[in-house]
């Protein structure tokens, strides 16, 4: 008996853990986005007046991104540990490095953005008589709305194609994502560029619930149908 309840805590442990890191990733980098998107002008040609007023909040937002790329490098692991037999290495392989490059590219933004408060704090009015503020304020946009975007699109795909082919996620679920990697992949210029960048963090968001939700419900049923002692 003592075995059989080892097992069923051993099945649980790894999508619980996924769910877990995916929820706290997804959380955190919303409200990162959402703290920077209502701080920072949308056009990356705006002249840095938000830096004399908004700038802790885009302090803040910069802070939870460590936070949210380790929680996103566990879901990783844990979703792939999940597939074990299943793992298709073709596909494996685009998931892991596109999930990489995704991080490489938010941290940049992250770190370029920051380097130019940093700046601001330091020497607040020669930065944009310099030149320094419209340099790393173009450059970090375009990691995170052009390059960054589009890694997280090709992650996206790769999990779905990886969910079509053992089933780990509703078929709707799935369908979703790859529409959606579609728009992250292909989406211009800077109207859609706006919100696009919560799109990532709230299907992770939907797939963790998703794998928290079907993990509470084995546990459940194989309480009920485990032999009595």
């Amino acid at each position: 008996m003592n075995q059989d309840i080892n097992l069923i805590r051993a099945r649980a442990k790894t999508p619980r853990a996924a769910a877990i890191a995916g929820i706290l990733f997804s959380l955190l980098l919303i409200t990162s986005l959402v703290l920077i998107r209502f701080s920072v002008p949308a056009d990356p040609r705006d002249a840095g007046a938000w830096l004399s007023e908004d700038w802790k909040g885009v302090a803040l937002a910069l802070n939870l991104i460590p936070f949210a790329g380790i929680a996103f490098l566990w879901f990783m692991g844990v979703v792939r540990d999940r597939l074990a037999e299943q793992e298709d290495r073709f596909f494996s392989t685009i998931f892991l490095g596109s999930g990489l490059l995704f991080l490489a590219m938010l941290f940049a933004a992250a770190a370029v953005a920051g380097g130019v408060i940093s700046l601001f704090g330091a020497t607040p009015n020669t930065l944009a008589e310099a030149g320094v503020y419209t340099f790393g304020r173009v450059v970090s946009y375009e990691i995170m709305n052009v390059y960054a975007l589009k890694m997280a699109g090709v992650f996206m795909l790769s999990t779905c194609t990886i969910s079509l082919r053992t089933g780990i996620f509703p078929r709707w679920m799935t369908y979703l994502g790859i529409a959606l990697a579609v728009f992250l992949m292909l989406s211009l210029g800077r109207l859609t560029l706006a919100w696009a960048p919560l799109v990532f963090p709230l299907w992770i968001l939907l797939i963790s619930l998703h794998i928290l939700w079907e993990n509470f419900k084995r546990q459940k049923s194989e309480q009920v149908t485990a032999p009595p002692r």
